[in-house]
């Protein structure tokens, strides 16, 4: 990916987190207010939800502003694991936001007190309208640029949506018939905690394969291997590997060349190989060649992992 348009990809993700952490901060700030002043357990769990957003919105932004600094003697490989750590984090952040939720919702589930009022109701609704925007804005953005924080931020946004849907619903019921349903408003908040705790363990396994070196999709390593294979001179391909680093992966490639050529020529051919795969493959960062003198007999279509 050249580099114009990584920089590109960077600062809109940079620039969409930062929208999120203001949309948040807003919508934490309505709920809460709202659910004070209605009485409603369940629009108080959303707004403490979205207050867990600001922080997690926060770690997004963070981890993209220091994941774009440039290689360095100590980071040779650049600082893009700090945007994966960054999405591992937000994870563990909705874990732990989640069970607080979940806890403080169920205490006091058997007192009587009024219904929810009817700003709840509203207050819900733009919360979800809002979170709608925000997390298709975060998925378009994080998928193009590749954004493991990014995206995670995205689901964090699309769980906003169920969790605070299945409050408006506990509310709704605890307006219709406070007598059957009052204690609906309640469950409705555990109902967010429950969502947002599996949407964490979710996000928190996204980043930990990433940082576990887990390789791409089977068919972007196939496309690698293609795209290797149509380079003049390469006989097969012994081994490839790829790990992510930040919003794009580098690679490790074992060449099979003709073992009667000079050093000069299957210098060349990586060269090729290097410049074919990163004009190619806008997923790939860098390209490291290893050169092995092919087999007998073997042919273009070779590849072992």
């Amino acid at each position: 990916m050249p580099a114009d348009t990584v920089r590109a990809h960077e600062s809109s993700a940079r620039r969409v987190a930062m929208a999120g952490v203001i949309a948040s901060l807003a919508l934490a700030a309505m709920n809460i207010a709202v659910g004070v002043i209605a009485s409603s357990t369940s629009v108080v769990a959303v707004g403490v939800e979205f207050a867990g957003d600001v922080l997690a919105s926060a770690v997004v932004l963070v981890g993209l502003v220091l994941a774009a600094r440039p290689p360095d003697e100590n980071h040779p490989y650049g600082h893009g694991r700090l945007e994966t750590l960054a999405g591992l984090l937000v994870g563990l952040l909705l874990i732990a936001g989640g069970t607080g939720i979940g806890y403080r919702s169920l205490i006091g589930i058997e007192l009587r007190h009024q219904p929810p009022g009817g700003a709840a109701v509203w207050a819900l609704v733009t919360a979800i309208a809002v979170r709608a925007l925000m997390s298709t804005l975060k998925f378009r953005v994080g998928r193009r640029a590749g954004s493991t924080a990014l995206v995670a931020d995205a689901w964090n946004d699309a769980v906003d949506i169920l969790s605070a849907t299945a409050a408006l619903l506990a509310v709704l019921l605890a307006r219709v018939d406070p007598g059957r349903f009052l204690a609906a408003d309640h469950y409705g908040g555990f109902a967010v905690g429950l969502v947002v705790v599996i949407t964490g363990v979710r996000v928190a396994g996204d980043a930990s394969r990433a940082l576990a070196d887990t390789m791409p999709a089977p068919e972007m390593m196939a496309r690698l291997r293609d795209v290797v294979l149509s380079v003049p001179g390469v006989v097969g391909v012994e081994k490839q590997l790829a790990r992510k680093t930040g919003l794009q992966y580098h690679v490790d490639l074992h060449l099979e060349v003709d073992p009667d050529m000079t050093v000069r020529a299957s210098h060349r051919i990586a060269h090729d190989v290097k410049a074919a795969v990163r004009s190619r493959l806008s997923w790939v960062a860098d390209v490291l060649v290893h050169v092995e003198p092919a087999d007998e007999g073997s042919t273009k279509s070779t590849w072992r992992n």
